[in-house]
Order: C-alpha cells, then sequence, then structure tokens
C-alpha cells in the first residue's frame, strides 16, 4: 500500500496507493474542516492548484449536518463533489480545544457541543463508527492531546489510554469493514502517537503502537504551544522507532519552515488551517518570503502576489487590486488569496518531491529554510 521510493538522509518519497487514488509524499493535506475550505475554494478549484488530499473533521461533522446525513448522500466524497482520497481525524483534537467543554473517562469524552450546548458522547467505537458513515479514505483513531507542558503523571496516564483507546479503534474498524452495508469496507486506520513532550513516554507509546500494524502512523500533541526546537526535537525522538513502510503523518503542521524541517526529519504527511487562514486576513506565502497584502506600501503595486507564481491569482490580478479586496472585506478577496496559498503549499510540497528524488533535497532545504518564514521587503 505505501512504497518508499526514495530516500536522502531521512527525507522520504513514497507513494500511497488508496482506494480513492494514488497520494505522492511528502504531501500536504489541504483542511475543508466542515467540507469546504474556508474561503470559498471549491473541490474543484482544488484539483487544479494540485491537492492530492483533503482533510475534513469529524466532530464538526458529527455536529452539523450529521454523520447519517452524510451517509444518506453518499459518503463526504459524494457529497462534496472530490474525487480524491480524504482523511478523517478523530475528534480527538477537540478535547484539546473544547477543554472548558468537556469530560475525560476510560469509556470515552463527554462534550457539550459548542453549537447548541447539547450534550455529546464519544469514545472510540463513536469515532469509527462515525468516520465509517462518512466514508473517508484514512480514519484517525481517536486519541487525546494534553497542552504542552503537561504535568508528567497525566501525561503518562493519557499516552496509556491513547494506547487502548487505539487497540479498541482498531477492533472496532474491523467490524465496520467486514459488514455489507459498510460505504467504503477499505477504510484505512492511522494510529497516533502521544506522550507530551516526554522522550520516555513518546517512545515506550511508539513502540506499543507500532506493534499493531496499521496502516500509517501519526506524531500528534506538536504545534499547541511548545517552541518550534521542542517540536523538532521530539520528531528526532520518536523518528527512530517509526516503522519505514508505513506513512509518517506529523498532525496540524505547520508553516513552509516547519514542512521543510520535518521532511528533513522524515515525515510525509502534513496539514494546517493556517495557509488558508492568514491568507484571508492579508498573509500571503511567496518564494520569496511572507507578505502582508494590508500594508499600505501595495496600494499601487501592480505586481502580482508572487512573479514566480502560476496560480489563478496571481496570472489575473495585482497587489493592490487584491489588497482592495481585502481591505473592503469582498469575498472575493479572501477567495483569490486563499486559492494562492493553497496552490503555494502544494506547489511546495511538489518542489520537495522533485527534490528528493533528484537527490538534492539538502540544498533546497537550507536554501529555503533560511527565506520562507521572513517577511519579504520588496
Amino acid at each position: 500500500m505505501f512504497t518508499l521510493l526514495k530516500t536522502e538522509k531521512k527525507a522520504r518519497l513514497g507513494r500511497f496507493d488508496t482506494v480513492h487514488g494514488v497520494i505522492y509524499t511528502p504531501v500536504f493535506m489541504n483542511v475543508g474542516t466542515c467540507a469546504a475550505i474556508k474561503g470559498g475554494v471549491s473541490p474543484a478549484e482544488l484539483a487544479e492548484i494540485g491537492c492530492q488530499i483533503e482533510l475534513s473533521n469529524t466532530y464538526h461533522l458529527h455536529i452539523r449536518p450529521g454523520d447519517k446525513v452524510i451517509r444518506e448522500m453518499g459518503g463526504i466524497r459524494r457529497f462534496m463533489n472530490w474525487d480524491g482520497p480524504v482523511l478523517t481525524d478523530s475528534g480527538g483534537f477537540q478535547l484539546f480545544s473544547l477543554a472548558p467543554l468537556r469530560r475525560i473517562k476510560e469509556e470515552g469524552v463527554y462534550f457539550a457541543s459548542h453549537v447548541d450546548g447539547r450534550r455529546i458522547f464519544m469514545g472510540p467505537e463513536e469515532s469509527m463508527q462515525i468516520q465509517s458513515n462518512l466514508a473517508s479514505t484514512i480514519a484517525m483513531a481517536f486519541d487525546e492531546c494534553v497542552e504542552n507542558p503537561a504535568p508528567y503523571e497525566y501525561a503518562k496516564e493519557s499516552s496509556e489510554r491513547t494506547i487502548r483507546w487505539l487497540i479498541r479503534c482498531r477492533d472496532e474498524l474491523r467490524r465496520l469493514n467486514s459488514l455489507p452495508t459498510t460505504l467504503n469496507p477499505n477504510q484505512l486506520l492511522f494510529g497516533i502517537n502521544q506522550g507530551s513532550t516526554y522522550h520516555d513516554l513518546r517512545i515506550d507509546n511508539m513502540k506499543a503502537i507500532r506493534e499493531l500494524d496499521l496502516d500509517g502512523y501519526a506524531i500528534g500533541g506538536l504545534a499547541v504551544g511548545e517552541e518550534a526546537e521542542v517540536m523538532y526535537d521530539i520528531i528526532e525522538t520518536v523518528e527512530p522507532y517509526m516503522p519505514t513502510d508505513k506513512p509518517r503523518y506529523l498532525m496540524g503542521v505547520g508553516t513552509p519552515v516547519n514542512i521543510l524541517e520535518a521532511v528533513w526529519r522524515g515525515v510525509d504527511f502534513f496539514d494546517c488551517v493556517m495557509p488558508s487562514r492568514n491568507a484571508r486576513h492579508g498573509t500571503l506565502f511567496t518564494w520569496g518570503g511572507k507578505i502582508t497584502l494590508t500594508n499600505e506600501k501595495y496600494t499601487l503595486d501592480p505586481r502580482p502576489i508572487d512573479e514566480g507564481c502560476s496560480c489563478p491569482t496571481c496570472r489575473r490580478y495585482s497587489r493592490s487590486y487584491l489588497r482592495h479586496l481585502i481591505k473592503a472585506k469582498e469575498s472575493l478577496g479572501m477567495r483569490l488569496a486563499v486559492t494562492h496559498n493553497l496552490y503555494f503549499y502544494n506547489e511546495l510540497m511538489r518542489k520537495i518531491r522533485e527534490a528528493i528524488e533528484g537527490g538534492y533535497y539538502e540544498s533546497f532545504y537550507n536554501k529555503y529554510r533560511n527565506i520562507l518564514g521572513e517577511r519579504r521587503e520588496d
């Protein structure tokens, strides 16, 4: 299912064959939390800007329109008219982001809906059932994401519970995939490594979950408050214990520099809401660094966002016009800006794959890690 095509030191070029299509890695998953990209980019446009795989949120789709509605409509891919693979996260991150609204027990988690306050229970079995109804290509295991730093004893307890939940997820998804009424009987399962920022907990957790022989493995619980160097240190700590023949996913990450650094350390999959969120507020990525389009200096700038970019926005519109749209809060401005940033991310991943295949990723990494995170002056 996953073929490692080439490596350059720890950087990996791979091919992941799924029932819904081939994914070439390293890859960035474009985030459509509620089965839509915030900013108005359609599924058809996602394909045009190089998106290989879309990511949606189990918790939010369970709240509305409801996973049973999506099942009745033929699954998430048919519902949103997207031909490619889809990964659904498990709802576990909401244990972190909705902390004031939840209570964790061994059986699962009791939520209060952030929409209407109604009580919801979700455990490993429920998460798998919801994701089976969504019929995504890849289902994520139900886990707990703890804040960083977390007390050692709590991080240990949470990590061990996450392993027990993972076993329940595996068993339930096997059962669901065996049912004749299941929409996607080939749904894959990725497990999630947890353990906060403690090396021994991370290693013990990874050793335990790799024995389950899952379809892929994620590093969770990072990019939630710790410094970037701490995140890189945890990746380096966990990576030697991750199976080499399975995809590796760093959840919720991140900036272009984060991606360059994580690929250098052996990661294959990424996702983050940041490129679309930043775009909606006028922060755009270019090969010369970031620009803030709302700055006054772009008022009369006739150039595209990035003269080296071939995205639909850069081919047709000036910085001046885009600045006007964003300042005027016109929805077209958000859509054009999000299109550019997502194109940039997909193009970044394409160039990363090209560099690994060509054997020059180290020089590519060393060049752009010092550029892409900086503010562009022109």
